[in-house]
């Protein structure tokens, strides 16, 4: 760390506030900003640092740019800074989606919502694209890195592997081949070795004192008297989120859609679509819908007021998902820049970061489907489980706005907020029409 520029705390303030207020479009834009803000503009971080820190932070289960702008700050300001930059990157948007929350849960039902909320829906489909190519263009430069990330699509689409398998299967294929033959590797590897000095006192501490800040509140939750059911349920459920959603934002959203769906009912399927939608418009990770899941959750279920369960659903929510975050940084983070110069980590590392893409990939097809069809089943074929839609299902209005949202980001380079509010008037024009 000491190789890098120290910023003052009123600089960190303002160019992580800045990163906060700005980061709309989903992690990929949001570490563009970071890049541009962090690497290009300041030089606060080199290249080689930056992306050693993305793909370290890829691997973690939660979101990667939140994470990212946490380990970011840590290497300029230490523990400090990595707060200040983490709680900057969330909470302007946690604020907005909280106010979205309530408009959506008293108001969703109006034709004027309804067609802002359908026009979101269709024009999220093509941001997911847009961010699965901008994440294929970083990410996958081999033929074995375009390998792994067809083999993690097709075993997490048709095969329902568990993706904490489909992880650790990327990171042990990068690291073999790194071994065996550099040249194949998903970047050109050289084994090198690295001293660890003492670092077993500093990482159990941090441990200990985070785990206490994420564990003590659960654990009230749960065994406290009087704690309504749908709490205890969701300080579970978002601290399991915390935990096994590897693969960042995009990778998180299906999973915590069907379980909040089909075995928590907190929401109805349109409602998750809806969230994604409503979170795409708020600065903050695109894992803030959790928020939304949260405030919904809380509003319907506690037999509390509306409001006040909503509020305290989605604060629980924020709180679950992000506490664990700060531990993963400040316990892993030093051994992971202690291990920058071990070569066939960084080939793990790099390795498991093109398998993400075939989730994200994932992702594409399973928001395309649900947006532009109504009625989707599932077929066996051996081992594979294929989704098949209903062609007589399909939504023309949805796709027209999804295709038209897509030619205007990806031909274009319009930019997102101009798509999105344009995605609203359609979908405002279609629910007239009825």
């Amino acid at each position: 760390m000491s190789s890098l520029s120290s910023p003052s705390w009123p600089e960190m303030l303002r160019v992580f506030g800045r990163i906060g207020l700005l980061s709309f479009g989903g992690p990929a834009g949001q570490i563009a900003l970071m890049h541009r803000e962090l690497v290009e503009e300041r030089g606060w971080l080199d290249e080689p640092r930056f992306l050693h820190a993305l793909n370290f932070c890829m691997l973690l289960p939660g979101p990667e740019a939140m994470q990212l702008a946490t380990y970011s700050g840590w290497l300029l300001r230490g523990v400090k800074g990595g707060l200040l930059a983490g709680l900057l990157f969330i909470l302007p948007g946690f604020a907005v989606i909280m106010a979205l929350s309530a408009v959506y849960f008293h108001y969703g039902e109006l034709p004027l919502v309804a067609g802002v909320l359908f026009g979101l829906k269709a024009a999220v489909l093509a941001i997911v694209v847009e961010a699965l190519i901008k994440v294929s263009k970083r990410a996958l430069k081999s033929r074995l890195a375009y390998g792994l990330a067809v083999a993690a699509f097709v075993a997490i689409a048709f095969l329902k592997l568990p993706f904490p398998l489909i992880v650790l299967g990327a990171g042990a294929i990068g690291i073999l081949a790194s071994m065996i033959k550099p040249s194949t590797a998903a970047v050109p590897i050289e084994i090198s070795a690295v001293a660890l000095p003492g670092l077993v006192g500093p990482t159990l501490r941090t441990v200990l004192a985070w785990g206490a800040i994420w564990l003590g509140p659960l654990a009230a939750l749960l065994f406290l008297p009087g704690i309504p059911d749908a709490f205890s349920a969701m300080a579970a459920f978002f601290s399991k989120a915390a935990i096994v959603t590897f693969g960042g934002a995009y990778a998180v959203l299906a999973y915590v859609g069907q379980q909040a769906v089909e075995v928590h009912g907190w929401l109805v399927p349109g409602d998750m679509l809806a969230g994604l939608g409503l979170a795409e418009t708020t600065p903050g990770p695109l894992i803030l819908v959790l928020v939304f899941v949260g405030f919904l959750g809380g509003a319907r279920e506690t037999g509390l007021d509306p409001m006040i369960g909503g509020l305290a659903g989605g604060s629980l929510a924020l709180f679950f998902t992000f506490a664990p975050c700060f531990l993963w940084i400040f316990a892993g983070a030093p051994h992971i820049e202690r291990l920058r110069s071990v070569k066939w980590l960084t080939a793990g590392l790099v390795a498991i970061t093109a398998a993400v893409v075939g989730v994200i990939s994932n992702l594409a097809v399973w928001f395309a489907l649900h947006v532009l069809f109504a009625d989707v089943g599932e077929a066996a074929f051996g081992p594979f489980i294929l989704p098949v839609p209903d062609l007589a299902s399909l939504n023309a209005a949805a796709l027209a706005i999804a295709l038209g949202a897509g030619v205007a980001l990806l031909r274009f380079h319009v930019n997102l907020f101009v798509v999105l509010g344009a995605a609203t008037l359609a979908g405002i024009a279609v629910a007239r029409v009825g």
